[in-house]
């Protein structure tokens, strides 16, 4: 029995070492080529060559855009946090009633009850954003800004 053990150690030792020699094999421009696919399928492409197509810069981190974030006031977080905890009471509360066997129908009305409370949450955000986030983009001149809230819009109304 040892032999056996031995001998599947060796090849998983084997298997290692050929995994870690092909990531030093692999140049630069394959490395710049996945990060570009990588960065495209997150900006919306299916496949990476639609990402390499789609012709984003990288950064340095192989993302097509800095990664932007918003200062919120302690009244806008606390409001959308309470939001959150409320949709994941119900989520719970769903998860509940499907471990007691509830009948089928009261489920339902409860995921279209947490559905609701989600795109309530969306609308909230959305609002906000469309009033700070997009307003001074725009009045600092920066235009593609509302390509993509019309991207964010469309992923929202599919």
């Amino acid at each position: 029995m040892a032999r056996k053990a031995d001998k599947r150690q060796q090849k998983t030792d084997k298997k290692t070492q050929k995994g870690a020699s092909y990531m030093k094999e692999r140049t630069e421009a394959e490395k710049k080529q996945e990060r570009a696919g990588i960065a495209g399928i997150a900006a919306g492409a299916k496949k990476p060559e639609q990402a390499e197509e789609s012709g984003k810069e990288l950064t340095e981190s192989g993302c097509c855009h800095a990664h932007r974030t918003k200062e919120r006031s302690e009244k806008e977080s606390k409001d959308l946090i309470n939001r959150l905890n409320r949709i994941e009471g119900q989520i719970r509360g769903i998860r509940g009633m499907v471990e007691r066997d509830a009948y089928c129908p009261d489920i339902l009305v409860q995921v279209a009850a947490a559905n609701a409370a989600l795109n309530s949450f969306n609308k909230v955000l959305l609002a906000n954003h469309i009033k700070t986030c997009v307003t001074n983009d725009i009045l600092e001149g920066k235009e593609e800004t509302v390509d993509e809230l019309v991207a964010v819009l469309q992923k929202l109304m599919k």
